[in-house]
């Protein structure tokens, strides 16, 4: 059993990819049930690999049951109509023409439960662009993210999708704050798009910009620090490990200083002095880092207090004693395999929940899902037959596997 600030609560999500799944993986890891209304294909990243799951399906889903409904059929809508009785919360980021196609608009809810919290994580929001279809990657194309982030010259996006991610927090937010307002009230109905979650991600640097523009006389850029501020950003030691430092103060400068150690110069005393001299002061960095092996290095500015930390590849993230004491991932098995996924960080909630299972195969819970709202055996059986709900296949493969190379030989 659940428990958690949330244990009696029930979630529906109508989820793929990233920002609605995101969203119900935190709400389940602070104790809700999640059921995953999924179609018969599948969601999304359930076939991005090898025709199989993909990690984000794998770290976002695990713990949720999956209930396969067809909600194009009369018998699929049914279903829905009954789990949203039961629900205390909708949560989607189907298109909004998906969504009135399939009949789980926000109004379509409201008539069956009145009370229920509903959540829609569009691409847009309110505007002349409400109907769009949008991503991440068209979010930090549209909010100034992707013109700074630059491969070759050509704007790129910025790898994680660390947008859908910020749409999924600010959606549990918001159905928190709906779960304390009254019944019937606006606040249930939650509704915002990713392109307004990047403009809210992008105000810091779309101010600076402005500021600067003021200062300056003419619209500038705001850099990143570490394009910004010599001294910041990743070195390579001596034994090819590589560090990232963080000096964005003099006083940061002067503890890097004490304890490689090399003098810290009156000339290069203050930050606006190393930025006039950025060569200079990039090749003393360098130099000093270059000339230690990482752990010595590790020790010495660790005992300075100054910023830092190895650049590692994500095989190398879970090993790290921090990453390990105390245990911040779950370990659980899915088909064959076995996985470590990090934890929510909030280990005061997510202690008092249950361990996460495995992420549901496609239609795992159907059968247990339907004879749970109320359908008796015939009824559920109809249902398989009409194609209206669909149960898992337990015996298929999930991933198309790997063939060995051949052994090379002579």
């Amino acid at each position: 059993m659940h428990t958690g600030i949330l244990a009696n609560k029930t979630v529906l999500e109508l989820g793929s990819m990233i920002a609605a799944p995101f969203a119900t993986h935190i709400l389940n890891q602070l104790g809700a049930t999640v059921i995953k209304i999924e179609p018969p294909a599948g969601e999304t990243t359930r076939k991005l690999v090898r025709g199989g799951p993909s990690g984000t399906y794998i770290a976002y889903n695990r713990g949720k049951q999956s209930i396969c409904l067809d909600l194009q059929t009369d018998g699929g809508r049914e279903i829905f109509r009954t789990l949203v009785e039961k629900a205390d919360i909708v949560l989607h980021n189907l298109s909004p023409g998906a969504a009135r196609k399939l009949g789980v608009t926000y109004e379509n809810c409201m008539a069956i439960n009145p009370s229920i919290v509903y959540c829609h994580i569009k691409g847009y929001g309110e505007g002349p662009l409400a109907e769009e279809v949008a991503s991440n990657p068209i979010a930090e194309a549209a909010t100034g993210v992707m013109y700074s982030n630059r491969i070759d010259g050509r704007p790129s996006r910025l790898g994680p999708s660390y947008h859908d991610q910020f749409a999924g927090c600010y959606a549990v937010i918001g159905i928190l704050a709906a779960l304390m307002a009254p019944e019937g009230t606006p606040e249930r109905h939650i509704e915002f798009g990713l392109y307004e979650t990047g403009l809210h991600i992008a105000a810091r640097d779309l101010v600076g910009v402005q500021l600067k523009s003021q200062l300056l006389g003419r619209p500038e850029q705001e850099p990143s620090p570490e394009f910004s501020i010599p001294g910041y950003g990743a070195y390579e030691t001596r034994d090819g490990r590589w560090i990232y430092l963080v000096m964005l103060t003099d006083e940061h400068w002067r503890k890097f200083c004490r304890a490689v150690p090399i003098e810290a110069s009156d000339e290069l005393a203050t930050l606006r002095q190393r930025r006039r001299q950025r060569p200079q002061v990039e090749e003393i960095v360098g130099t000093a880092v270059r000339s230690l092996d990482y752990d010595g290095l590790a020790k010495k500015l660790s005992a300075e207090g100054v910023g830092f930390t190895e650049v590692l590849s994500l095989d190398r993230v879970l090993d790290a004693p921090q990453a390990q004491e105390p245990r911040k991932y779950s370990e659980f098995t899915f088909a064959e395999y076995g996985f470590e996924a990090p934890d929510f960080p909030l280990s005061y909630n997510v202690t008092q929940v249950r361990a996460a299972g495995s992420p549901p195969l496609l239609g795992e819970q159907t059968s247990a899902l339907l004879k749970g709202i109320g359908y008796d055996d015939t009824q559920i059986r109809s249902f398989l037959d009409d194609g209206a709900a669909v149960t898992a296949d337990q015996e298929a493969s999930l991933w198309a596997k790997v063939s060995k190379p051949e052994p090379v030989t002579g």
